[in-house]
């Protein structure tokens, strides 16, 4: 499934799209130390909570480019910092990272407390607590949605051979799905940025020292299995992912943990998103990265979409069980922190991951030329380069260097040079 990039409307759509961002976040105290209040922000749409009682999630409307939904997230985090500002029970700011603050102990981790009808989200989340222990709870990160203009998915229906709009909208968010697992070790190599933690958010203290971004490695949350879905339709899709559930490996779809979701419109529900079909695509292997008070840079954002384009530019090829988890192992190995150590495997070959990126890299440009792109876009592929042709420019490294004493009181005063930035 490829879009026909030399399509009129194709070319005029192609860098339009819908971009939406939901950031987690920690709500902690003046001394820098997890919250124990209450969630302040009522039933607020774009400023709800996630695992914890004290985990803040930012979510965005859908926007029209990646840099309206930087100003959106910029926006809601000025709206999230002013109420933490003036809470009755002390003032609180926002945690910068993807780790945590320092921690006594799991007691100090509030399962988030639903009620009434939402009471089974606090049961849910207690079953995770006993399955993947609290401190995992902790880990904050920031999920991706994307979805292609309407119009060049109705350029591309035209001339594909499938009989029904819905179905080929389908296709091609399940071939962007399996590419994205593939290639999504990349995204997680550039945009690593939680090499830092305090030794008591682990049981042997240093262990996440190896890692650039431990909840993306074998330390985040990840099923004690390696997920095998099956991209031929949705139905088989969906079906694959019931089996997981029927076979008690996990309890419900969100249980499984897995970097990149198709989601319906509407509630995020299985049966949804089989009768409804795709409406967008969720990235969730990018790091909370402390550099900008955003959490995350529109270059990176942009970046993404690129290679969106790129995929779905590539020949189709078997996702198969082996390659599936191969893509899997890829990704966790993207995690570590020195990359010296990190070969990617593809498909039957081995790479330096820095050799297999700038490759990619390459290809891109290559790609985006044959296409007459216009300047700004080789200037984000330069911007990503950048960090292959020097290690320095990588954030995982500034954030190692800046933040590597005194990690916890130097988190703390950044959260509070943040929560005062315009």
């Amino acid at each position: 499934m490829t879009f026909n990039f030399s399509h009129p409307a194709v070319k005029e759509y192609l860098y339009s799209g819908c971009f939406g961002l939901e950031r987690e976040t920690l709500r902690v105290d003046r001394k820098g130390r997890l919250s124990q209040t209450l969630h302040p922000f009522g039933d607020d749409p774009h400023i709800s909570r996630d695992f914890c009682e004290n985990q803040v999630e930012i979510i965005t409307p859908p926007t029209g480019s990646p840099r309206e939904a930087m100003a959106s997230l910029l926006a809601l985090h000025r709206k999230a910092s002013g109420k933490l500002n003036s809470l009755p029970t002390g003032r609180e700011v926002l945690w910068p990272f993807s780790n945590p603050p320092a921690i006594s102990g799991e007691d100090e981790i509030p399962i988030a407390r639903f009620s009434g009808t939402q009471s089974d989200k606090t049961t849910y989340r207690e079953y995770l607590a006993r399955k993947y222990g609290k401190r995992k709870m902790l880990f904050c990160g920031i999920h991706c949605n994307f979805s292609f203009h309407e119009w060049l998915l109705q350029a591309g229906f035209e001339e594909s051979d499938i009989e029904t709009f819905r179905e080929y909208k389908d296709s091609v968010y399940l071939t962007l799905a399996q590419r994205l697992v593939e290639y999504g070790w990349l995204i997680v190599w550039l945009t690593a940025a939680s090499p830092v933690s305090d030794p008591s958010l682990f049981d042997e203290g240093a262990e996440g020292s190896r890692y650039a971004s431990p909840r993306c490695g074998d330390l985040g949350y990840w099923n004690d299995f390696v997920p095998v879905l099956q991209y031929g339709s949705i139905t088989e899709y969906t079906d694959s992912i019931w089996r997981y559930i029927k076979e008690g490996a996990i309890v419900s779809p969100s249980e499984l943990y897995y970097p990149i979701r198709l989601k319906p419109k509407g509630e995020n529900r299985l049966d949804h998103l089989r009768t409804g079909g795709v409406n967008h695509i969720e990235l969730r292997m990018l790091d909370v990265n402390p550099l900008t008070p955003a959490g995350i840079f529109e270059e990176d954002i942009a970046f993404i979409q690129l290679l969106i384009l790129w995929l779905m530019a590539l020949e189709d090829s078997e996702f198969d069980e082996a390659t599936q988890k191969n893509a899997v192992a890829n990704i966790k190995n993207a995690a570590l922190y020195d990359e010296q150590k990190i070969l990617i495997e593809y498909r039957g070959e081995s790479k330096p991951i820095r050799e297999a990126a700038a490759e990619i890299l390459r290809k891109m440009r290559e790609f985006f030329r044959s296409l007459d792109a216009a300047e700004e876009v080789f200037a984000l592929l330069e911007y990503q380069q950048k960090k292959i042709e020097d290690a320095c420019n990588r954030y995982a490294v500034k954030i190692r260097e800046q933040y590597g004493e005194n990690f916890s009181a130097k988190g703390l005063a950044l959260a509070k040079q943040y929560a005062e930035a315009d």
